[in-house]
């Protein structure tokens, strides 16, 4: 199973995911934990890693999915490094929302679900960051950016890549 792995990730990152692993799999409900820090690593979670997860474990590889699927913070396909996330929910939808998606999917040149060429970056659209009072909002990382005008969205850019 660790073979195929080694197909779509390097040796050291195999060893940290085995290290994280091994560090929390005494831990009763430790699985979350556990999926938050190999995604760290791998930066996403294919059902091939989720279902290597599940036999170092010992539990069944439906629970992970489970876990994985069921939480947005997971991703089962390839992410960059920083994650954009741009809010449509309805107030940022009014203000613009789409736009500003369009003009950072411009400037990082990658369609929606993709990795910048570096990868450096990735694009998501979420429907509400919980952050309405400063729409159109976007988060790169743990940064919240809002009250975004679309012509400026290469600020955002500029500030998270320094």
């Amino acid at each position: 199973m660790r073979r195929k792995l080694a197909e779509q990730f390097t040796e050291e990152k195999m060893a940290m995911m085995d290290a994280v692993i091994e560090e929390y799999r005494e831990i009763p409900g430790a699985l979350l934990i556990i999926l938050e820090k190999v995604q760290d690593v791998a930066r996403y979670l294919p059902v091939d890693l989720q279902r290597y997860i599940a036999w170092k474990l010992g539990i069944p590889a439906s629970r992970v999915y489970g876990v994985a699927t069921f939480y947005s913070y997971f991703s089962m396909v390839p992410r960059g490094r920083k994650v954009v996330k741009v809010c449509n929910g309805t107030a940022c939808y009014v203000k613009r929302s789409e736009e500003i998606k369009e003009r950072l999917k411009q400037k990082i040149g990658v369609a929606e679900g993709e990795v910048s060429a570096d990868g450096e970056f990735s694009i998501e659209e979420v429907r509400c960051l919980g952050a309405c009072g400063l729409a159109p909002v976007v988060v790169v990382g743990e940064e919240t950016f809002g009250l975004i005008d679309p012509e400026n969205v290469g600020e955002i850019l500029e500030k998270v890549s320094l």
